[in-house]
């Protein structure tokens, strides 16, 4: 019914909420529908910029009426789905954050980004295990698991820390959900992703954390076999408490980049450690040996300064990614991802990352919840950047790494890493472990029956 509307509609949804409503050519179109990964330029039939849980409600009400199915973007990371014919519901205005020093929890609006709560819990001397990039959205990374690549070893899944929930379903009704309130939507939506309604709010468990000892070494690429492998040694008995993850890197000409790794293919190694310096300094010692560093960001820091160890893109980029989880990572998995990728290898991947997982992200947790594949050791993903619509030339040489680390990979997916090539049945069912595959399509059932909440990896409702 998407043709059908007009703007009578639209006028009597304007007039219900706080932001802008638009459609293709109206001046705040391109503002609401713009997203962080820009490889697809998204045309939902409708855009809603929201500003409360009411104007969600408006919005869902709206998408009910009309037929429609429901996008959402928050930051636009995930935004790999095309929401052609959708109304997409803009949530970067939801950005409050509460922070209670007393119950170490925050409350969160929808939008709120890594980098906003790690600065607000900060002045409380409290964290969350965030992700990599100081951008992303934390319900959205939340809803998916949430690899903290810097505490999720000592603290697990950022899912695991979520106490509470208010979320709009497809009726339009808010809903406000606990572990005893509504607790099979509950356990659902924590690594369920988005399927089951818009979140407008999440309630998270914070972790006692100030500083860290971390950073990051960068190597030439000429020692990649060197760097790589003092890297395996590292990973072989590391502590929970140190997170460490290794990639490859073809650095920008940008005068963003340091300049001493400017336009060179890089090795390399984030480092995060609970710890005192001294003990980091062991820790990290035989790597540091391995090869002369280009550049060593490693020392004492507070966890405000997080997102300098991975250095992900500072803005907005066309980005075509896969993933893989896997068993070990022995010497045979280290010289297949440098025959493939590494220095001197003719690829349009600009980024390749191998990431130790464990510890506690291998724990189940104290409430239990659908993130699934807690048995893998290590994650592997990849990244092509260019230009929006470049899938199909991507496509191969992201497949190869696949191929070439087969031998080791579990054949499964963590939800947050599905890409834009991971968009069928199957693909999405690989994020879960059959039976909690078949319960989430079940509470799909009964609180989206039809599917409204479909632009997206998308767990469609059991029959």
């Amino acid at each position: 019914m998407a043709d059908a509307i007009g703007r009578d509609d639209l006028g009597r949804l304007a007039a219900e909420v706080a932001g802008p409503v638009s459609l293709p050519g109206d001046e705040a179109y391109a503002a609401e529908t713009a997203t962080w990964n820009t490889s697809l330029v998204q045309r939902p039939a409708v855009a809603v910029g929201a500003a409360s849980a009411a104007d969600v409600q408006a919005a869902v009400r709206f998408a009910d009426a009309n037929g429609l199915p429901v996008a959402v973007v928050a930051t636009g990371h995930g935004a790999v789905v095309p929401a052609d014919g959708s109304i997409m519901i803009n949530l970067r205005r939801m950005n409050s954050v509460n922070v209670d020093a007393e119950s170490r929890t925050a409350t969160i609006g929808a939008a709120v980004t890594a980098q906003h709560l790690i600065d607000a819990a900060a002045a409380a001397g409290l964290a969350l295990p965030t992700g990599s990039s100081p951008n992303v959205g934390v319900v959205g990374y939340a809803l998916g698991g949430g690899i903290s690549p810097t505490l999720g070893r000592q603290y697990g899944f950022a899912a695991d820390h979520v106490h509470g929930a208010e979320i709009v379903l497809s009726d339009g009704s808010l809903r406000r959900i606990d572990a005893d309130h509504e607790p099979d939507l509950f356990w659902a939506i924590r690594g369920g992703m988005g399927n089951f309604g818009v979140v407008t709010s999440l309630t998270m468990e914070l972790v006692p954390v100030t500083r860290l000892y971390g950073g990051g070494l960068y190597f030439a690429g000429e020692h990649v076999e060197q760097v790589v492998h003092a890297f395996r040694r590292l990973v072989a008995d590391a502590p929970q408490e140190l997170s460490v993850s290794l990639a490859f890197v073809r650095q920008p000409s940008s005068p963003s980049v340091p300049e001493p790794l400017r336009g060179r293919f890089t090795v390399h190694v984030r480092i995060a450690y609970l710890g005192t310096a001294v003990q980091g300094q062991r820790l990290v010692a035989d790597l540091r040996a391995a090869a002369p560093a280009l550049l060593d960001t490693v020392t004492e820091m507070p966890y405000t300064g997080v997102g300098g160890i991975h250095a992900d893109p500072p803005g907005p980029a066309p980005t075509y990614e896969m993933s893989a989880l896997l068993r070990d990572f022995p010497a045979e998995a280290a010289q297949a991802l440098i025959a493939t990728a590494g220095p001197g290898v003719d690829t349009p991947v600009g980024l390749v990352e191998i990431r130790q997982l464990g510890g506690a992200l291998a724990r189940e947790p104290r409430v239990p919840n659908a993130v699934g594949n807690r048995d893998a050791a290590f994650q592997l993903s990849a990244a092509a950047f260019g230009a929006p619509g470049m899938a199909e030339e991507f496509r191969a040489p992201l497949a190869a790494l696949a191929d070439a680390t087969a031998p080791w990979a579990t054949g499964r997916q963590q939800a947050n890493f599905l890409t834009g090539y991971d968009t069928t049945v199957e693909a999405v069912a690989r994020a879960y472990d059959p039976e909690t595959y078949r319960r989430l399509a079940e509470v799909k059932a009964a609180f989206d029956p039809r599917n409204m909440f479909r632009v997206n990896h998308n767990i469609a409702p059991r029959s």
